[in-house]
């Protein structure tokens, strides 16, 4: 009986918390990819990060919590696949938030895609910024 409620109760934290994070995210993604300068996507190498000019000390406590909400969004939204939410979404939340080797390379080949760039370009728009810069296809 004691395990059926906290199993309840479980389900209903992780239903809550569905739709806290698809709440959110319709309001930080688009938030996001307007703030995203039009040129984000044509270096080949990804730029550095103005997160730098900080103290490393600093610098390395705002990457080590971002990467780690990262991990959270991401476990969160495997979960989600099988609860109530957006699971992928979340997913790529988390992926996008985290830093990881050829993290740039790939969304530069996301971004090629057609469909997904008009998206993009589409958010921007009802965001009041100006449409990103196709990104050339590397040799």
């Amino acid at each position: 009986m004691m395990l059926l409620f906290l199993s309840t109760q479980l389900l209903t934290l992780l239903a809550i918390f569905s739709v806290v994070i698809f709440l959110g995210s319709l309001i930080v993604i688009p938030w996001v990819i307007g703030r995203m300068p039009e040129d984000y996507f044509l270096e080949k190498k990804r730029h550095v990060a103005k997160l730098r000019q900080y103290h490393p000390l600093v610098y390395f406590l705002i990457r080590l919590i971002k990467n780690l909400a990262a991990v959270v969004l991401i476990i969160a939204g495997f979960i989600m696949l099988f609860t109530p939410g957006q699971g992928l979404l979340t997913m790529l939340v988390g992926l996008g938030l985290s830093d990881f080797p050829g993290k740039y390379t790939l969304e530069r080949k996301i971004v090629r895609n057609k469909k997904i760039f008009k998206a993009l370009n589409w958010v921007r728009k009802r965001a009041g910024a100006v449409p990103l810069l196709y990104p050339e296809i590397d040799p």
